[in-house]
């Protein structure tokens, strides 16, 4: 069993999650024809963009009402690899924070095996790139939006 990448308290609501179906390509793999390790943040990118763009808080989203998302942390455990043309999934997890900070599991799987699991940390910045020490409005509204239950 996997250890929890984030501490759930109580109250917070449930991570949003969202599910990408994909294929490795031969241009993924290296010469033994196994995913090469630097792809992987690209995997959890797919998701990432795809969740976020579910749920109205995509990158250009954010950018249009004056919030910056920089990646501050990546983790990545490898547990089984991939190989050419494999099909895969990658389940993305929004979890609940009550700092500025968006924080994403994500979770690869193959044939029910988890190949690869980890984590991002984005940090909210504004244009001037300052931190924000508190959720900007807007990210602030969607906070709000979640807790309330708005989201499936």
């Amino acid at each position: 069993m996997r250890k929890p990448y984030f501490r759930t308290e109580a109250g917070q609501p449930d991570p949003l999650r969202y599910k990408v179906k994909r294929r490795v390509r031969f241009e993924e793999v290296d010469p033994l024809q196994i995913v090469w390790h630097g792809r992987y943040p690209s995997y959890f990118e797919d998701a990432r963009v795809a969740l976020c763009e579910k749920f109205g808080i995509g990158y250009l989203t954010l950018y249009n009402n004056g919030i910056l998302a920089p990646i501050k942390k990546m983790h990545i455990d490898y547990h089984l690899p991939l190989k050419f043309q494999d099909e895969f999934e990658i389940d993305a997890l929004l979890h609940w924070s009550e700092a500025a900070r968006i924080n994403m599991e994500f979770v690869i799987t193959h044939n029910g095996d988890i190949a690869s699991s980890g984590y991002t940390v984005q940090l909210m910045l504004d244009y001037d790139q300052n931190l924000f020490m508190l959720k900007p409005h807007f990210y602030k509204d969607f906070c709000d939006r979640w807790k309330a239950g708005e989201f499936e």
